[in-house]
C-alpha cells in the first residue's frame, strides 16, 4: 500500500473527531526552522486561530488498526473495515511536503491503539520529533494523548506537541462501561490531571528560565459524543462544567454521533444525526466560559434537555422575568452578558459608549447588538422599543418564530458530512 493510498484511508477514518482546533498556541518563527503558529485534498480540514482566521490542518490517524472494541466506533476492531498504518518516517514526511506546498498550517494527529496506548504514543512520538528535529518545522502540532498510556511518554508528547487532547467520548461511566468496555474513567482521567499539573509546573519554569521547554503551550481540550447514549444535556454539561473546573481545559467539542455501526445499545443507522442538539450545546459552553454562567443556572432535574427551538440564553431569560427588562444605562458588565442579543464586545462598547451620555435604542445596533432577540429584555432611558412590552409568553412565541425562519423551513442544520 503506497502513502496516497494510507492518506485516503486514514483521514477518512479522522474525520469524526470534531475536537481540532489550533487556537491558543503563539510562536513565531525562528531562524533555521519552517514555519509558525501565527501564521480540497485529503485529510485537509479547516479549524479557526485565536484571532479568527481560517487555517488548514492536516487530520489524520498515525493508524486505524485497534485492539480495542469501542462499540460505537468506525475503526473498532470487530468491524470489517480496510486496515492501514503510518510509519513515523512516511508521516513526518508527507506533513512537511504538504507544507513545503502551501496545503496545510499545522497537523492534527489521532490514531486508533496498535497494541498497546504505550506502542502506539511511542509511535507518534517518533513522528513528531522527526517533524521538530530533523525537519525543524515550527509549525502548530496538535495531538492525541491516548487513555492509558504512560505518563513518562505523555510528558514527551507534551514537550513535542502545541495541545493535547484526551477524548472522554461518551459522558457517563455507565456508557463506558456499555459501549467502551475496555476503557475506564480512572484511565480517561489520569492523564488529563498529568497534563493539567504540567501545564501549570511549567508556567513556573518558564518565569524562572525564559527558555524553558515549553510543554502543550495551547493547553488541552476533549470530546463528547452526544446522541450514543440516553445521557441527558443537563448531565453533559455539568460534567463540562468539571471538566473546566477542574482540569482547566480550553475546550470541550461535542460531537453529534452518526450512526456509522448497526448494534442494539446504539442508535438505528438511519437515525439523523442530533445536530441541532449538538449546536444547541455549543452555545450552552460558550456561556459557560464567556458569559459567567454555571451549568445549574442553565438546567434543571425538572428540565434536563434544551428547547431545540431556542437558543439557551433565551431560554434562561424567559425562565426568570423577575430580572428583565435591564435599563441599558445602568446595568452593569455581568447583567448586560446575561441580555440575549448581548455579547461580550457589545457589552463592553455600551459601559464606553455611557461615558458620554445615555444610550437610545437606536444607538444599539450600532455597538453590535443583536437588536431581534435584545428588543424584548431591555429598555433605554427607562422605556422599552416603541410598541413593545415585556411578557414571556408573547417573547417566547415571537423568539421561536425568528429561530425557525433564520434556520429555514426544517429548522435543522446542515449534516457536516452530507
Amino acid at each position: 500500500m503506497d502513502v496516497l493510498e494510507k492518506l485516503t484511508i486514514l483521514a477518512d477514518a479522522a474525520k469524526y473527531d470534531a475536537a481540532c482546533t489550533s487556537s491558543g498556541a503563539r510562536r513565531g518563527s525562528r531562524k533555521g526552522w519552517i514555519g509558525n503558529t501565527s501564521s480540497s485534498l485529503a485529510g485537509c480540514c479547516h479549524t479557526f486561530s485565536a484571532d479568527g482566521r481560517c487555517v488548514t490542518l492536516l487530520k489524520v490517524l498515525m493508524t486505524n488498526a485497534c485492539v480495542y472494541d469501542c462499540k460505537y466506533c468506525v475503526n473498532r476492531c470487530s468491524n470489517d473495515t480496510r486496515r492501514a498504518a503510518f510509519t513515523p518516517e512516511e508521516l513526518a514526511e508527507l506533513t512537511i511536503q504538504f507544507y513545503r506546498r502551501n496545503y496545510i498550517e499545522g497537523l492534527f494527529l489521532s490514531s486508533g491503539v496498535l497494541k498497546s496506548p504505550d506502542y502506539t504514543t511511542e509511535r507518534m512520538i517518533r513522528c513528531l520529533r522527526l517533524l521538530r528535529e530533523r525537519h525543524r518545522f515550527n509549525g502548530y502540532i496538535h495531538a492525541k494523548a491516548i487513555p492509558g498510556t504512560s505518563p513518562e511518554l505523555v510528558e514527551q508528547l507534551g514537550l513535542l506537541a502545541d495541545r493535547l487532547s484526551v477524548n472522554i467520548e461518551l459522558p457517563s461511566e455507565q456508557g463506558l462501561k456499555t459501549l467502551a468496555p475496555s476503557k475506564t474513567k480512572a484511565d480517561i482521567l489520569r492523564p488529563m490531571g498529568q497534563i493539567r499539573a504540567r501545564c501549570l509546573e511549567n508556567r513556573e519554569e518558564l518565569v524562572k528560565y525564559r527558555h524553558a521547554p515549553r510543554f502543550a503551550p495551547a493547553g488541552q481540550s476533549t470530546q463528547l459524543i452526544v446522541g450514543a447514549t440516553a445521557d441527558t444535556d443537563r448531565h453533559i454539561l455539568r460534567l463540562t462544567q468539571g471538566l473546566y473546573d477542574r482540569y482547566g481545559l480550553k475546550r470541550v467539542f461535542y460531537s453529534a454521533y452518526v450512526p456509522v455501526v448497526e448494534n442494539s445499545l446504539l442508535p438505528a443507522p438511519d437515525t439523523k444525526p442530533p445536530l441541532l442538539r449538538e449546536h444547541r450545546l455549543y452555545q450552552a459552553d460558550w456561556l459557560l466560559r464567556f458569559y459567567g454562567f454555571r451549568a445549574e443556572e442553565l438546567l434543571s432535574d425538572e428540565s434536563p434537555n434544551f428547547d431545540p427551538r431556542l437558543d439557551p440564553k433565551c431560554c434562561w431569560a424567559l425562565q426568570h422575568p423577575e430580572l428583565f427588562p435591564v435599563e441599558v444605562n445602568r446595568a452593569d458588565y455581568e447583567t448586560l452578558l446575561r441580555v440575549p442579543g448581548i455579547g461580550v464586545k457589545s457589552a463592553r462598547r455600551i459601559l464606553v459608549a455611557r461615558r458620554a451620555g445615555s444610550i437610545r435604542h437606536e444607538d444599539l445596533k450600532k455597538l453590535g447588538v443583536v437588536m431581534k432577540r435584545a428588543q424584548y429584555f431591555l429598555t433605554c432611558r427607562g422605556k422599552m422599543a416603541e410598541g413593545l412590552r415585556f411578557s414571556p409568553a408573547n417573547v417566547q412565541q415571537y423568539l421561536i418564530a425568528a429561530e425557525g425562519a433564520a434556520a429555514g423551513e426544517t429548522g435543522e442544520q446542515l449534516s457536516l458530512f452530507a
